[in-house]
């Protein structure tokens, strides 16, 4: 297994890691501020999406929140250059800490990391927040705090902001076969500590993965949520081109039939998804 590497100084070109990003009043200030939020379970499919034939219907391990735009599971996600379209709906904009946190992880990135890995009009205008923790399932309570290998499609580097217990998260290449890992870089995040990645090797050609975050500060971090215990979480801040977004009642008919209860969940809470959905 590759050795954690604790700081920026021991990493590849395309990778940024500062433990100490926040200050103890930002994190308790963004700490107060996800407390007001009111995080959605989604399910992975869809009537108009239904789950191919060698999968089936689930619901995400973990709740979730989406800033700038919302990428609803169903509408599988924005994976350019063919999916694109009717991918992100419009969402509420970042509250006034967070936009300058953003600001300064654009100006780290920036400042880092080569020219060429930015698209013309990078910006991190897109913000997924996960709530890593257990859930109270069949009477007892099942650890679902991990993430499978995946890639973010979504252009240019990616911003991870981490608050709460640290967790385990790898870049991976290829299939694991017998006897060999296919780990490329495995890295501890800690909380309020900040990672950047970026450039072909860690974008495209590695896939990535939270693989465990630990269960040992005892905090419970994030507003209730009934049957779930939120001990991590994570900002994830990527580029999606403007043009992209969409407001929620421009999308086609099946887009809006699947993704209507989620809307009209956000809009028992939030004014700004009250007002996206258009009276009937």
């Amino acid at each position: 297994m590759p050795r954690p590497t604790p700081n920026s100084g021991d990493l590849p070109l395309g990778l940024i890691y500062q433990r100490h990003f926040l200050t103890r009043e930002q994190r308790a200030q963004l700490l107060a501020w996800i407390d007001t939020l009111h995080p959605l379970w989604e399910m992975r499919f869809s009537v108009n999406n239904p789950p191919p034939p060698s999968d089936k219907q689930r619901r995400l391990l973990r709740p979730v929140y989406w800033l700038g735009n919302w990428q609803f599971a169903c509408l599988d996600y924005y994976h350019p250059p063919e999916g694109i379209l009717h991918r992100c709906v419009k969402a509420e904009p970042y509250p006034k800490l967070l936009a300058e946190i953003v600001d300064r992880i654009e100006f780290v990135a920036r400042k880092r990391l080569p020219k060429n890995f930015f698209p013309e009009k990078w910006r991190l205008n897109t913000c997924l927040v996960n709530f890593y923790g257990s859930e109270f399932s069949e009477e007892k309570w099942v650890d679902n705090a991990r993430v499978g290998e995946h890639k973010d499609f979504e252009p240019g580097p990616v911003g991870s902001l981490s608050l709460g217990d640290r967790a385990f998260f790898q870049f991976v290449e290829g299939k694991a076969t017998l006897g060999k890992s296919n780990e490329v870089l495995s890295q501890w995040l800690e909380d309020s500590s900040l990672q950047i990645f970026g450039g072909d090797r860690w974008k495209k050609q590695t896939f990535h993965r939270v693989q465990r975050v630990e269960d040992k500060r005892g905090e419970l971090l994030g507003p209730p949520i009934e049957g779930f215990r939120t001990r991590r979480i994570n900002f994830t801040f990527r580029y999606v081109p403007e043009e992209h977004v969409l407001p929620w009642a421009n999308l086609p008919t099946p887009q809006q039939e699947d993704t209507l209860p989620y809307m009209q969940k956000l809009a028992g809470n939030s004014p700004y998804f009250k007002a996206a959905i258009p009276h009937t």
